[in-house]
């Protein structure tokens, strides 16, 4: 692991150990390098504010989570390890989501999403034809949906563990995938 990296991770733990105490729009720069006992010079050498230290967390520890060799295969596992992830580290996602940083997060996981579920359309209609932007329309309708969920599971205060979470969204795709591949072959065999 290079320095760079080790610098980076100590200001990430210094930011995480005060946003149990602190909201983040409270948070300077000075509390967190007294935190990680970094000086300010440092701080700026890998970041240039605080936000850019958050979107890298978030970067870090969920999104890669998620997104690390996404497949239709995988896809519940990865989604499970990020819920679990969020969990675990569960007052500063709260924190952190519930500030300005939340439309930034939601985007990119609506993004992320919208491929996947694009993807999974594509397997489900096989050789037949969709019109992307219909495609595009289910896509975006179950993006939302989920991490919707998912923002508003981390703002409530993650009652549910991250392995009911994934239960019922799991469910919910599944049983949509289901209906979808009966509807299909209902209409094609009645042509």
């Amino acid at each position: 692991m290079s320095d760079s990296l080790i610098t980076k991770q100590a200001i990430a733990l210094g930011l995480k150990t005060i946003m149990n105490q602190k909201s983040f729009d409270k948070i300077t720069i000075s509390d967190i390098t007294k935190s990680c006992g970094l000086n300010r010079q440092t701080f700026y050498y890998h970041f240039q504010d605080k936000f850019e230290l958050l979107n890298w967390i978030f970067y870090n520890e969920v999104i890669t989570v998620f997104t690390d060799g996404l497949s239709l295969d995988n896809w519940q596992d990865n989604l499970f390890n990020m819920l679990e992830v969020m969990e675990n580290n569960k007052n500063f996602y709260q924190n952190a989501i519930s500030q300005s940083f939340q439309d930034e997060f939601t985007e990119y996981l609506i993004e992320i999403s919208i491929e996947l579920f694009c993807t999974i359309i594509d397997n489900l209609v096989g050789n037949q034809q969709i019109n992307q932007e219909d495609k595009r329309f289910i896509a975006e309708f179950f993006s939302f949906g989920v991490v919707g969920l998912i923002i508003s599971w981390a703002k409530t205060g993650m009652k549910k563990s991250a392995e009911k979470m994934i239960k019922q969204i799991s469910t919910v795709v599944n049983d949509c995938k289901a209906y979808a591949a009966k509807r299909y072959i209902e209409e094609n065999l009645n042509l």
